[in-house]
């Protein structure tokens, strides 16, 4: 297993970033909802959507969009880690995020199914 710790050193350096971005926008990890609605809101904007907050001259928005980039890095990191049968995790902001993503991402599929 000792050639899969980059899926771990990937994950701290991105849950340091996500933690950065969420401080920056305010956000309240502990809070169900609020994680729930930025999951949502990252599952749907588009690669426009993304591009209009990367370029944009709020820093808060930016960050919101730097957060979606992020999430879109932290997604493939644990997918790529789970086809090697690596479980990859990491801290508090992460697992928040991450949770309210694939919350979300199994809410929007079982609503496009319909």
């Amino acid at each position: 297993m000792s050639g899969f710790g980059h899926f771990a050193r990937t994950a701290l350096e991105l849950e340091r970033e996500i933690f950065k971005r969420g401080l920056l926008i305010g956000l309240d990890w502990q809070d169900p909802a609020t994680m729930r609605a930025l999951a949502h809101e990252a599952l749907t904007c588009t690669t426009d959507c993304r591009l209009g907050l990367l370029r944009n001259h709020d820093a808060k928005a930016r960050g919101r969009g730097e957060l979606f980039a992020l999430s879109e890095m932290m997604l493939d990191t644990m997918r790529q880690s789970a086809q090697v049968g690596v479980h990859t995790q990491g801290g508090p902001a992460w697992k928040a995020f991450g949770r309210a993503l694939y919350e979300e991402s199994a809410r929007l599929e079982a609503g496009s199914s319909k």
